[in-house]
């Protein structure tokens, strides 16, 4: 497995960079902090012995091959994406970056593969427009190796060194002293797409597959972590079908096998990168029982995906038993809350309309929040989704909710060439509501410890994507989180003003209970 480990931040560097009269060092050539040497040496994937070796060289090379902008150093510059991310989030792209180099063959003088990337889709959107035949691929992109890969191959983990990094630990902490869960979530997408690469990566290719979110199954959290001790977050690949992957991620107190705290499941897809069509990807072999178990569950809901995604409602589509079921549980929403349209004065004091907890913000997507294609970082997009998702829960509640898992993350303005389409000077209007909520609780597994009687709350983001000049807007991405009201013993039922509500409504707990049958 491949392991990292992040040391502190030089101070006195920081230091420099903060004063008015200082001007930040941005190169990384010999005079490069010894942050960013380890960054660099993580990102050839040397194991700790050779690491501390590394560590002891003359220093003469001091930059560990990272190059500079003065031409003195041959090898790839660090790609530019990653200054302005966590330390976690930028050590796992400058891995990815270099990896996809030695894949490649190696750097071409300082040519990253981001903009590689980039020009690749230009070409090839370009191509398809023009008419003009495009280039083939080497076959082991079709074909992949018959002999598949091991869960083992695809392993990547991460430790967060809490007790040594006083920089890292501000950076995850939140008002009250717990961990920042939106900071785990930017964290949970770069590592997730880490993993990926690692399973469909073929050597000797001069172009690598797309590897595109397909969906978030769920993150849930166990129980509340200590942010003053160390963490350790790992992950690989579960499940393979013919082109997509099952990827399972935990966070545990530490890397010897103690039980994890948080558990994510995200699903991924591998497209042609010029005809953007699905390609086979190595097969996976599963070798422990473990290993079996997630495989076996990570098929089956695979499946249940499928039957989502059939029952669907679409105009000119025959409805299925499944919407239909859906249809009548929302009439019997829009019914129960007729007193609240029609007569609110006599209606129930515990109950409120969906549409008066409805919260939103809008930003500017700014270049700093830009991934390694040069788009934004969709980590970025489910921090900012969850700190709305947060603060609704909190107002709703009257009380600090506590984070429970993410049920579902959708991509509704999928294009077709990269997930999370939204581009740098995009404006983005997120808006929340509270989609449903059980006063009394309810069943999440046994897997989330202590939830058991809490009031919970169900909480919907969409992520908009506007353009003012074009008189336009799209639906980017929907969001599903669950919190519980620890201190309170219940709260208000909230209930549709209409049948797309109740339709949303309606689906969204059917799904909701769906997955509660595959919860351990």
């Amino acid at each position: 497995m491949r392991v990292a480990t992040l040391t502190s931040w030089s101070r006195s560097r920081s230091a420099a960079a903060l004063s008015k009269s200082a001007k930040p060092d941005l190169s990384f050539g010999t005079r490069q902090p010894k942050r960013a040497q380890w960054i660099h040496r993580c990102a050839t994937h040397l194991s700790p012995k050779e690491t501390d070796g590394d560590s002891r060289s003359d220093g003469k090379n001091d930059g560990g091959g990272s190059g500079n902008r003065n031409g003195n150093d041959t090898a790839a510059p660090v790609p530019v994406q990653t200054w302005n991310k966590s330390p976690i989030v930028s050590q796992l792209w400058r891995t990815r970056d270099e990896a996809k180099r030695r894949v490649m063959g190696g750097a071409r003088g300082d040519y990253s593969v981001s903009y590689a990337a980039a020009k690749v889709l230009s070409d090839a959107a370009a191509s398809s427009r023009s008419g003009n035949s495009i280039k083939s691929l080497p076959s082991s992109l079709d074909d992949p190796k018959s002999k598949g890969k091991h869960p083992k191959e695809s392993e990547v983990g991460i430790p967060y060194l809490f007790s040594q990094d006083q920089f890292l630990l501000e950076t995850y902490r939140n008002p009250w002293g717990e961990m920042r869960f939106g900071k785990i979530l930017e964290d949970l997408d770069a590592l997730a797409g880490n993993i990926a690469f690692n399973h469909v990566a073929l050597e000797g290719n001069d172009l690598l597959p797309l590897i595109v979110t397909a969906g978030v199954d769920r993150i849930r959290v166990r129980r509340r972590p200590n942010i003053d001790s160390d963490q350790y977050l790992s992950g690989k690949v579960t499940w393979v079908g013919s082109s997509s992957m099952e990827i399972r991620m935990r966070i545990a107190d530490d890397e010897n096998g103690a039980p994890e705290w948080l558990e994510a499941y995200f699903t991924f897809v591998t497209l042609h990168p010029e005809t953007k069509k699905a390609i086979n990807i190595p097969p996976l072999i599963p070798e422990t029982d473990e290993e079996r178990v997630h495989f076996e569950l990570g098929a089956v809901k695979a499946q249940a995906r499928k039957e989502a995604r059939r029952n669907k409602v679409e105009l000119g589509r025959p409805l299925s038993e499944q919407s239909v079921k859906i249809d009548a549980r929302a009439k019997l929403l829009l019914e129960e809350a007729g007193p609240l349209l029609q007569m609110p004065s006599l209606a129930d004091p515990n109950t409120m309309l969906i549409s008066q907890t409805v919260q939103s913000n809008a930003m500017v997507a700014q270049p700093q929040a830009r991934n390694l294609h040069d788009r934004i970082f969709g980590g970025f997009l489910m921090r900012r989704a969850f700190e709305l998702a947060f603060a609704t829960a909190y107002l709703f509640g009257g009380d600090k909710p506590r984070f429970l898992e993410v049920d579902d993350i959708s991509f509704d303005k999928a294009s077709f060439f990269i997930y999370w389409p939204v581009d740098v000077g995009d404006l983005l209007v997120f808006k929340s509501l509270i989609l449903y909520t059980n006063p009394d609780g309810r069943n999440l597994g046994s897997y989330v410890d202590g939830h058991e009687g809490m009031p919970l709350v169900a909480v919907e983001v969409a992520c908009w994507v506007t353009s003012p000049e074009m008189k336009k807007a799209e639906v980017s991405n929907h969001f599903y989180f669950t919190f519980a009201l620890p201190k309170k013993t219940s709260c208000r039922r909230v209930l549709p003003e209409n049948i797309d509500q109740a339709r949303r409504q309606a689906l969204r707990m059917c799904v909701d209970e769906t997955q509660a049958e595959l919860r351990p």
